[in-house]
């Protein structure tokens, strides 16, 4: 149980260790370049340029396309009468009566 906390502890020394010295590098491009012959070239990729340029997370980030629309923006206009006169009295459905001999 010791023995793996004593490597967590390493790896983590470690990890932290590479990191500083990476930012270490993108703040000075002359010591980049004494540890990198090609560090001024465009195509260069490693640590240290990827540190400078803020890429270390490489998922691109979501597009807001269009933002929702607020539900308080809904108007509702105004409601005007209108007078619909009764469709039954126009079909004339009870003007007749069942027959008389059923």
């Amino acid at each position: 149980m010791k023995s793996s906390m004593s490597l967590r502890a390493f790896v983590a020394a470690l990890a932290s260790a590479a990191f500083l010295w990476a930012l270490t590098l993108s703040v000075s491009p002359l010591w980049h370049e004494r540890i990198h012959s090609d560090a001024s070239r465009i195509e260069h990729s490693c640590a240290v340029t990827f540190v400078s340029s803020g890429n270390l997370n490489h998922s691109p980030v979501t597009l807001l396309i269009s933002a929702p629309v607020p539900v308080d923006e809904f108007e509702i206009s105004e409601l005007t009468p209108l007078w619909v006169g009764p469709i039954f009295l126009l079909a004339s459905v009870f003007e007749h009566a069942p027959p008389v001999g059923s």
